[in-house]
């Protein structure tokens, strides 16, 4: 009967929506139109979430259609990080050197409704077949210098604890892959998919590095279930990791961020990766200026320690990869002589000798 209720609370249509009063119930032909654009999905576990949360918006906004993604801004694309230019093989971006993306997964448990892959991934995309998967593996096979594959997709735990399995099992067998990373949202949004089967699954990474860096934007995201099944996927010896994409009106104060990058640290999970959020299509209004961006991230650099600081990065449009955004701290004035800004914006004036 559980499962029952779960299937029935698992939402992926307007109508779903309208039923559960999470938009209104009014006819309006904008959401059905953004139904036919992008994929719509929130886990019964986020349902229980906003609705047990009701003062949230950071939940409801990250998730729930809002009509202003029918809004495409000039400097918006499709693939705003340029995955398809460096795609040698289908599955496969190699942008960097020494690792690729391999995009095992074409479907999430749930759709962020600012993600940068949204017109590639959901219902009715293109999967990987058995073939694409095989030759995705040999191009990882057949080239040395490839140190680090990072599982990614959609959410590569969207898929059956068994055919997790069979990748993480041909990858353990490449020698010169020394690290896999998985990114995923699962245990955040869809945690009970988190199982004794997937956990067990981790375990075949005998001889590599396996680290899992987790998908979240607020503390509101860390219930007891979440905290839960990240004590037990940092049971199995990974490393646990977060990414974060600061938004607009749900994380762009530093209070917010710095109490969620505390909450991450206390569960054993390092702050990673803050990024600037990409330029896809219909998502301007999640987006602040760089500016806004790094004075934010400025005052967080004096009031968190160290092991609590991501790196704030940019994907620079067009697939030319990504690069920390920082503030110019240090301007040499001459003869070994600098000006050094304090993380409090104030000057002093260093000397190499």
């Amino acid at each position: 009967m559980k499962a029952k209720n779960i299937s029935k609370r698992r939402l992926s249509s307007i109508k779903d929506l309208k039923e559960h009063d999470l938009i209104d119930r009014a006819h309006n032909p904008a959401y059905e139109q953004i139904e036919t654009t992008y994929a719509i999905g929130l886990s019964d576990h986020l349902v229980t979430t906003i609705k047990s949360n009701s003062q949230s918006q950071a939940l409801r906004k990250q998730y729930i259609p809002d009509i202003r993604e029918l809004e495409t801004a000039n400097d918006e694309i499709g693939d705003p990080i340029g995955d398809k230019a460096h795609e040698p093989v289908k599955g496969i971006v190699h942008r960097y050197p020494d690792r690729v993306l391999f995009k095992i997964a074409n479907v999430c448990a749930v759709y962020c409704r600012y993600c940068f892959r949204r017109e590639m991934i959901g219902p009715g995309s293109d999967a990987l077949s058995a073939d694409d998967t095989d030759q995705a593996l040999d191009y990882i096979r057949e080239n040395q210098n490839i140190w680090e594959v990072i599982l990614t997709g959609g959410d590569p735990l969207v898929l059956s604890p068994r055919k997790l399995e069979k990748t993480l099992k041909a990858l353990n067998e490449i020698e010169h892959v020394r690290v896999v990373r998985i990114h995923t949202r699962i245990p955040i949004a869809d945690p009970k998919r988190v199982t004794e089967d997937l956990l067990e699954s981790f375990k075949t990474l005998s001889s590599k590095a396996l680290y899992i860096v987790l998908h979240i934007n607020h503390s509101d995201e860390i219930t007891n279930q979440v905290k839960e099944k990240v004590k037990q996927i940092h049971n199995t010896g990974c490393t646990l990791l977060s990414q974060s994409v600061l938004l607009k009106d749900i994380n762009d104060d530093a209070s917010v961020l710095d109490k969620l990058f505390r909450e991450l640290i206390s569960i054993n999970v390092k702050p990673y990766y803050l990024h600037h959020p990409d330029k896809a299509k219909g998502t301007k209004h999640f987006r602040l200026s760089l500016k806004q961006g790094m004075g934010i991230y400025q005052s967080l650099l004096g009031r968190l320690s160290g092991i609590c600081q991501p790196s704030y990065m940019l994907d620079i449009p067009g697939g030319y990869g990504k690069i920390p955004i920082n503030l110019s701290y240090v301007e040499e004035i001459g003869n070994g002589r600098y000006y050094i800004k304090d993380y409090q914006g104030n000057t002093h004036l260093y000397a190499d000798e």
